[in-house]
């Protein structure tokens, strides 16, 4: 009853009503890779790397060296660094505009349970 009440409530906004009638697919997945895209995705691999293991590293090395500056400085400077490079591998991937599509796919599967 009230999977129904909110079922006939969201199919009369706007949103739901372009949902159904332009549905959204998944083809653009199945096209064959770019190399910006092959960049994007390897920088955004590479800000996992230079993230927290950089971070346990400099740590380490603070602790060896008896030098705590080095990770009072180095961690989070890397720790910026590794969000930079994520954000610019996820401009050049298009990541916003891949997850707008498998977001409104998700949405669009969901609205159709609760209609059915």
């Amino acid at each position: 009853m009230i999977r129904k009440r909110i079922g006939q409530y969201l199919s009369g906004k706007k949103y739901f009503q372009d949902i159904l009638e332009h549905p959204a697919d998944l083809s653009e997945f199945k096209e064959h890779m770019t190399p910006r895209l092959i960049t994007g995705l390897s920088l955004m691999a590479f800000s996992f790397i230079i993230g927290w293991p950089m971070v346990a590293a400099l740590s380490v090395l603070a602790v060896r060296y008896q030098e705590p500056l080095i990770a009072v400085i180095g961690g989070p400077t890397t720790y910026a660094l590794s969000y930079v490079v994520f954000f610019v591998g996820a401009w050049l991937s298009r990541a916003p505009y891949y997850m707008g599509s498998v977001a409104r796919y998700i949405i669009q599967y969901f609205f159709k349970k609760l209609i059915s």
